[in-house]
């Protein structure tokens, strides 16, 4: 199997890699076959990626075993945190990790992992009106599974998310969606905050 092509920007629609600043270092979550986390390590960055399928972790140790300064680690992303006392200059989520944890468990995890005004940045689809906070899904979500799975993922207006951000620490927060490219199409949502750098805690 041949690796994926690397697409140019760091999220789908919209801004790209540009919202994370110039990391020395950065923790991607969720990142599948890791092509986001493979542009930032071409160019320059150190990158961790954490995900929860084994499978992918596999195939994105495979696809980029050349690439400098790239690792990706088979974990529960907030296992992870918590275990590892690493600080990343910028932690992001490209319609990942974050969109399937309970963001009041995540944060904190997050904000702990941040260095002094690190960037804290993810996307995922636009919410339906009125499905706000933890929705059900079913699926074949994990490949190797013969069972069909029970996931939560975590769905707010860019407000809510914003207000949540600012509920625990992040400064400078943005909120925004990027509208889809079709009539009709779910656009887009795009978060980003930041740690304080002063000598406080969150």
């Amino acid at each position: 199997m041949s690796p994926p092509d690397i697409a140019p920007h760091g999220i789908p629609q919209g801004p790209g890699a540009e919202v994370l600043g110039e990391p020395g270092s950065a923790l991607d979550l969720g990142p599948a076959e890791g092509e986001n986390a493979v542009y930032l390590a071409r160019r320059g960055v150190r990158v961790t990626g954490v995900d929860f399928s084994g499978a992918q972790v596999a195939r994105a140790r495979r696809f980029w075993s050349d690439v400098p300064g790239l690792e990706f680690v088979h974990a529960e992303v907030c296992a992870f945190l918590a275990a590892d006392s690493r600080q990343w200059d910028a932690i992001y989520s490209t319609w990942g990790a974050v969109w399937f944890t309970d963001p009041d468990v995540l944060f904190p995890l997050v904000a702990q992992r941040l260095a002094p005004g690190g960037v804290f940045a993810f996307s995922h689809r636009e919410p339906i009106v009125g499905q706000y906070g933890a929705q059900e899904m079913g699926g074949r979500w994990l490949e190797g599974r013969s069972a069909e799975l029970v996931v939560h993922r975590w769905q707010f207006t860019a407000p809510q998310w914003a207000d949540l951000l600012k509920r625990h620490g992040f400064l400078d927060v943005q909120a925004e969606v990027v509208p889809g490219q079709e009539p009709g199409e779910l656009g887009t949502l795009i978060v980003r905050g930041t740690r304080p750098s002063g000598d406080g805690h969150l």
